[in-house]
């Protein structure tokens, strides 16, 4: 499976990567990005940043890269992302993120520092820094990365 982690030249995608040993991961972002490229993951450019064309700039992104999944970090790119997650799978490519119905309750606006965060793909965890501090299964919607203080705290992590 190939996931693009956006948001590439953060330190949090590169803590994200943990979570994906046995794929390759594309980490991309907006403007300059360091040309590296390994047997487990590269670095790789999105071009110059649109606000007002995320999801069209990141579909043919996904589409000429042959991305299998996309997890979007930049706070900018998670609503456009949301709504337009029925077009991404169409073309076969998951968009790790809540429903946009539900998107809503794990968006904040507090810079509240989390020191944890867990995978969750249709409600199983797949990945989490803190194993007991958050719930092994959710509901079906929590499709996403969450950073997270306690189990009561999941805000999706992003940049």
């Amino acid at each position: 499976m190939k996931i693009l982690i956006t948001g590439g030249n953060n330190a949090k995608a590169l803590k994200l990567m943990k979570a994906f040993p046995s794929h390759f991961v594309l980490l991309a972002d907006y403007g300059d990005v360091p040309a590296i490229v390994t047997e487990n993951y590269a670095f790789s450019s999105l071009g110059l940043l649109n606000k007002d064309s995320i999801a069209h700039i990141l579909l043919n992104f996904c589409i000429t890269e042959a991305i299998d999944c996309i997890i979007p970090l930049h706070e900018y790119e998670v609503l456009p992302l949301a709504k337009s997650a029925v077009l991404f799978g169409e073309y076969g490519i998951q968009v790790l993120l809540p429903n946009a119905d539900v998107i809503a309750d794990y968006l904040t606006a507090e810079k509240i520092t989390r020191q944890n965060f867990a995978v969750f793909i249709h409600g199983d965890r797949i990945f989490s820094t803190e194993e007991e501090l958050v719930p092994k299964n959710g509901s079906s919607n929590l499709n996403g990365v969450f950073g997270f203080n306690n189990a009561d705290d999941l805000k999706l992590f992003t940049i």
